[in-house]
């Protein structure tokens, strides 16, 4: 029997563990929906997490644009300026007439430049000597063996003037084109497409299908690029008139074309003056065009010791240049093909004499591109 009415302990403890236990778990209220209260009196409704949360407030309209510049702007249309004022970069060589020697010094007061009979303003005059991107588009065709050697002779010549950084490539037609070599400036490379011309295939010389051909390829790189047309200048199964041709050549920029005539001296022994002679002729005739149309030059050499002063011109011709800058008159993107003729003029705007050493008066050559071809909108 227990004394003074009091349990042990662990007695104790036990009874208060079994009434812990015993004692039901109290039910947790079913949480009452939040009242609705009205857009004045409480913030934005279904957050889940009880709290009050302030009133958001609607976010005020932004200001007004500020009124327009009724002078600057009188459309009333959003303020916008876009200026699209076309460039033209005109390539020019300055030669003397005696040597062939590129005169430098000249400045942007001693050119003037002609656009389709306007007289322009030449912004900018710079010098420039770069590598050259050339094509050698050569004839190769079983017509006759001196104009193949004459071939032969240009093409070996222009090779020996190659520099290290030239990019070369090279093609021959006959009643098709063929590229030999692709663009490089690997000389071995180039002399084995050179070699490799031994016997050629066919006679026909179809001249405005390989040109056209290359104008073509050419759009497609950058720059500069240069054709050496070596051949005797006749077409006899081209698919494109000489009309087309000479549009192709208008709408491609960037392309100057040096052409060489071949079998010369051939010619001068048979004095051709028959049908032979007026087609030989109209050969020479069409190459010149070529080359004027680009900027470039036209030879007919005789002999084979002409060969290395035509090329020192040439070289001369593409390695300095003047690059001249201006903004046409006519600022429409019409796609119009625009003439360009290029004057050389002294401080008092009248044509520029040169004189040598001894004071005499010496020519000189203006070797240009005479004309291009605008923009369209859509470019």
């Amino acid at each position: 029997m227990l004394k003074h009415g009091i349990l042990p302990l662990t007695m104790a403890l036990s009874l208060s563990v079994c009434a812990w236990s015993q004692t039901p778990t109290p039910q947790t209220p079913a949480q009452t929906p939040t009242q609705t209260t009205s857009p004045d009196d409480a913030g934005p409704q279904g957050t889940g997490l009880g709290l009050d949360l302030p009133k958001k407030k609607e976010e005020a309209p932004p200001p007004p644009a500020p009124a327009e510049d009724k002078t600057a702007n009188p459309g009333g249309t959003p303020y916008s300026l876009r200026v699209d004022v076309p460039i033209v970069n005109l390539d020019v060589s300055v030669l003397l007439d005696k040597n062939h020697q590129f005169v430098p010094g000249l400045k942007e007061n001693n050119f003037l430049v002609v656009e389709d009979g306007v007289e322009q303003q030449v912004t900018s005059v710079r010098t420039t000597k770069v590598p050259i991107t050339a094509v050698m588009l050569l004839e190769f065709a079983s017509t006759s063996w001196p104009f193949l050697q004459d071939m032969e002779n240009a093409s070996a010549s222009f090779f020996r003037t190659l520099q290290p950084d030239d990019y070369i490539a090279v093609e021959t037609y006959d009643m098709r084109t063929h590229i030999l070599c692709d663009f490089t400036n690997n000389k071995d490379v180039i002399r084995e497409a050179l070699q490799s011309m031994v016997i050629p295939g066919f006679s026909e010389t179809n001249e405005f299908d390989a040109l056209y051909e290359t104008l073509d390829r050419l759009s497609r790189v950058e720059g500069r690029k240069y054709i050496i047309l070596v051949s005797s200048g006749r077409d006899t199964m081209s698919r494109l008139t000489l009309d087309k041709m000479l549009a192709k050549i208008k709408a491609t920029p960037d392309v100057t074309i040096f052409t060489i005539s071949t079998g010369g001296f051939v010619r001068e022994l048979r004095g051709d003056n028959g049908l032979r002679g007026i087609s030989y002729l109209q050969a020479d005739n069409e190459m010149q065009t070529f080359a004027n149309m680009t900027g470039g030059m036209h030879f007919k050499p005789v002999f084979q010791g002409e060969l290395p002063d035509i090329f020192g011109q040439i070289n001369e011709s593409i390695r300095n240049q003047y690059v001249l800058t201006y903004r046409p008159t006519n600022k429409a993107n019409d796609g119009s093909y625009r003439k360009v003729k290029v004057y050389l003029v002294d401080n008092e705007g009248k044509p520029l004499r040169m004189q040598d050493e001894k004071g005499k008066p010496v020519k000189y050559s203006i070797v240009a591109r005479d004309g291009y071809r605008a923009k369209l909108p859509v470019e």
